[in-house]
């Protein structure tokens, strides 16, 4: 028995290796897809890139186990019927129930697992990805000088570069325009060819230029020259050199502190004093609203009903039947004037308590994710096993598209779930948990279709159904 749990484990422990490094490898290209576009021509050293795709792959983890565990546990069980195994395991004496415990016990390891990743590292690897991104995102192209275009990547400075070389250092008919500054004049300078590069520290832009005139002007007059007129000085140089300082175009990084207070960066401690406090909040909130709108209630004394007094009669006019008509305007401009004035000051108020409600929602259903990926990694196991063992399939061929089908159906469920949830639409309870009550009933009947060797995917079964139900429909017909 021992034997055989030892040969079911290594026999799903080899495809769910497989399957999890490849759909990670598939999630980490469509990142690079997604966000090629401000990535690349920013001038990023490799490791920034090799972080930020680290990152990435940690936050995919979430979405990569419970789909690498539906579909080992399809090719699994499927090649085990494929082989004809499972029958010898049945014939043996061995119901599907027992030979699908040692990997049941080994995912239940794995999702045990995830939830302390999903508490834990997830959280960090949320942040460090985030805020990498985002600086990422921020970041000015590294393209200062693009082709044909006047470009003000550089203060006090406008280049036009005609033509750039295939190596993207030589420059061809290039064109400064220097404004004027407390150090030096205005000018211009125009140079056939160029060469551009970083300095060693990665502080500055190296502008060399060759075979050049520059044009300056600069104002008349000094100690030594009373001509007030403006002078204007023509150079032609073999060679000269500028310095663009990189100070505003470096890649710097934002403080991660900024980002701590998503709820995707909290775990559960956090989470649970966040909900805390956005429930006292709501608490002092509505007490203090109660507090101000006492001011806007007007009490009169009302005296109790007399022994001695058999009946009374009822009071059926109202205040408008008093005064006259210029006492009648002035009661409906005080009654409306303090009617805005209450409107007015509940809703500030009414939109701040909105935040607090809404962001006590996000909280909650962000703390119950935390456990939905160690279940739903259960339950897309009690999918992936029966469904492995009906349709006795192994390899990358119909297992991977049924499990594409189940996890998309799952994902989209989920997605739809905890969205709802974080605007308020359903409770945080049942948009985090609603994949898992969709999918779980699916795999009970999978199970119990697989324990009973149900003919579930078998056509010719139902081409013998459909056939009898046409005999039977002509035979009706041909009575009649």
């Amino acid at each position: 028995m021992k034997k055989l749990h030892l040969l079911l484990i290594k026999s799903f422990i080899r495809p769910f290796i497989v399957t999890f490094l490849i759909v990670m490898f598939v999630l980490l290209m469509l990142f690079l897809w997604k966000y090629i576009d401000d990535l690349i021509g920013k001038g990023f050293e490799w490791y920034v890139i090799m972080e930020l795709m680290l990152y990435a792959s940690a936050t995919n983890v979430a979405m990569a186990l419970p789909l690498s565990v539906l579909l080992s546990s399809i090719m699994t069980y499927g090649s085990l019927g494929e082989n004809y195994e499972l029958v010898a395991i049945k014939s043996a004496g061995i119901s599907l129930t027992r030979a699908v415990a040692p990997m049941f016990i080994v995912v239940i390891i794995l999702s045990v697992a995830a939830f302390f990743f999903s508490d834990y590292m997830l959280p960090k690897a949320n942040l460090k990805y985030y805020s990498l991104l985002w600086d990422a995102r921020e970041q000015k192209s590294a393209n200062f000088l693009p082709e044909g275009v006047f470009s003000n990547s550089f203060p006090n400075y406008t280049i036009r570069v005609e033509k750039k070389d295939d190596d993207g250092q030589t420059l061809h008919d290039v064109t400064v325009y220097g404004k004027n500054t407390d150090n030096t004049p205005p000018f211009v300078l125009k140079a056939k060819t160029g060469k551009m590069y970083r300095s060693n520290d990665n502080r500055y832009l190296i502008l060399e230029f060759h075979d050049g005139i520059r044009y300056e002007e600069s104002p008349g007059g000094s100690n030594f020259n009373p001509n007030p007129r403006q002078k204007f000085t023509r150079w032609r140089f073999k060679y000269a050199r500028y310095k663009m300082d990189l100070k505003g175009l470096a890649f710097v990084r934002t403080p991660q502190s900024s980002f701590k207070n998503a709820f995707q960066m909290m775990d559960r401690k956090l989470l649970q004093d966040t909900m805390k406090l956005m429930q006292h909040l709501i608490d002092s909130s509505v007490s203090l609203n109660l507090g101000l709108m006492k001011g806007y209630m007007k009490y009169y004394s009302v005296p109790t009903k007399l022994s001695t007094v058999k009946s009374y009669i009822k009071y059926k006019q109202g205040v408008m039947s008093f005064g006259t008509d210029v006492q009648k305007s002035s009661y409906l401009a005080n009654a409306l004037s303090e009617a805005r004035s209450v409107q007015d000051l509940m809703k500030l108020r009414a939109d701040r308590l909105d935040d607090f409600v809404k962001n006590f929602r996000s909280a909650f259903a962000q703390y119950q994710v935390k456990f939905t990926l160690s279940v739903s990694c259960i339950a897309l196991f009690l999918i992936g096993a029966p469904m492995g063992a009906i349709i006795r399939k192994g390899g990358l061929g119909l297992p991977v598209v049924i499990s594409v089908i189940f996890f998309l159906l799952f994902y989209i469920i989920k997605t739809i779930g905890e969205k709802a949830a974080h605007e308020g639409s359903v409770s945080g309870m049942v948009g985090a948990w609603v994949s898992i009550l969709v999918i779980t009933p699916i795999g009970v009947f999978l199970s119990y279709k697989a324990s009973t060797d149900s003919t579930l995917f078998d056509m010719e079964s139902y081409k013998r159904f459909f056939d009898k139900l046409f005999k039977r429909f002509k035979r009706s017909k041909d009575q009649i």
